[in-house]
């Protein structure tokens, strides 16, 4: 990465009618970015694409994210302080699983009016830093797991490759320090989180009602399988969002955009990863990828959970999934409206599939 300075001069009426100097916003710095890929990326132009928390700069070869000055407790990104905390974090979490992917980070620095993308090595302490910018290389689309899956072209080379590397991550993860207690409590809030959402939109939503007490009902017989997760040591600092869009089946396959905002919900047991996995590669239209990974993998790591509590993680990762998509609706604009309710649908269905062998 080298330097390169984009103008974004804003000024205002004073009281005088002077000019003066006010700090970039977000626009500003938007396009800031699309200027330094356009300038770093062989003249690229940048693909912009907004999420809650970020804009992402998609350009031919490398991706820039930036995270918005948001609050959303407990997330906080308001201060430039708890940006640059978390774009450190997303850096070192992601480079775990995918090292080659995830290159540094920028500085966003403002000085008389001029707004300049400095990669971290360059940094001028004399100007005004006022953002963090993670910079990762460009994956090819087309190998993204979903992509793969939804093309009918995933091979038995490509499941061996991945599980290769997870069991590799899992062996060396660092162990989670966490309560028995706590273990099972934070599954019950994040049930009753999400039947507090489903049943704003039960009227619209078949099986809201049997979904969540279903597995409400799977998790009070089984908290004595969670509990001894934790007395085995089972739960790790692991990816936290192992979804099969942020799965790469390159050589090596590359696991990217683990969950780094809240560090307890990076406290997994590898199984209810595997299980989320499983449950994305199901909806993307491969429901044999899940088990498959599963059984690859506890022969890898000598650790075989009991049916039931596999059981109780793909549903609980359903409800979780039906809970976002419909959480959507409750946005004062949502983006892609017609899209979450039948999602959320199909989330339902198989929570009630996870749970029939109960």
């Amino acid at each position: 990465m080298t330097p390169h300075t984009a103008t974004a001069l804003r000024r205002s009426p004073s009281a005088t009618g002077q000019q003066s100097e006010q700090a970039p916003d977000t626009e500003a710095k938007v396009r800031c970015l699309e200027s330094f890929l356009a300038a770093s990326d062989a003249g690229a132009r940048a693909q912009r694409i907004e999420t809650h928390m970020s804009w992402v700069l998609v350009g031919r070869t490398e991706v820039l994210k930036l995270k918005k000055p948001v609050c959303h407790p407990p997330v906080d990104y308001s201060s430039v302080e708890a940006r640059e905390c978390n774009a450190r974090r997303e850096l070192r979490l992601n480079r775990r699983l995918a090292p080659g992917v995830y290159l540094g980070l920028l500085a966003l620095q403002w000085h008389d009016g001029t707004l300049s993308a400095v990669p971290e090595t360059y940094l001028r302490p004399d100007r005004q830093t006022v953002d963090w910018v993670v910079v990762m290389r460009r994956l090819p689309q087309e190998r993204m797991l979903d992509e793969v899956i939804r093309r009918g072209e995933l091979l038995p080379r490509d499941v061996d490759a991945l599980v290769g590397t997870l069991a590799a991550f899992y062996r060396g993860a660092v162990h989670a320090d966490i309560d028995e207690g706590e273990y099972a409590a934070r599954l019950r809030h994040g049930l009753a989180l999400g039947a507090s959402v489903l049943e704003q939109f039960a009227s619209v939503l078949p099986g809201v009602h049997e979904a969540c007490q279903r597995t409400h009902d799977a998790l009070l017989m089984h908290e004595g399988l969670l509990r001894a997760r934790v007395a085995e040591r089972r739960l790790v600092e692991g990816h936290g969002d192992l979804r099969a869009e942020h799965v790469c089946l390159v050589d090596p396959p590359a696991v990217f955009d683990a969950l780094e905002f809240d560090a307890r919900l990076g406290e997994v047991d590898p199984f209810d990863e595997l299980c989320f996995l499983g449950l994305e590669c199901d909806m993307a239209g491969d429901a044999s990828v899940g088990p498959l990974l599963c059984t690859r993998m506890a022969a890898a790591l000598d650790d075989t959970p009991p049916p039931a509590l596999l059981r109780l993680y793909a549903a609980k990762n359903a409800l979780m999934r039906a809970r976002l998509s419909a959480a959507h609706l409750l946005e004062t604009d949502p983006r892609h409206p017609e899209k979450w309710l039948p999602q959320a649908s199909r989330y339902l269905k198989r929570v009630l599939v996870a749970l029939s062998g109960t």
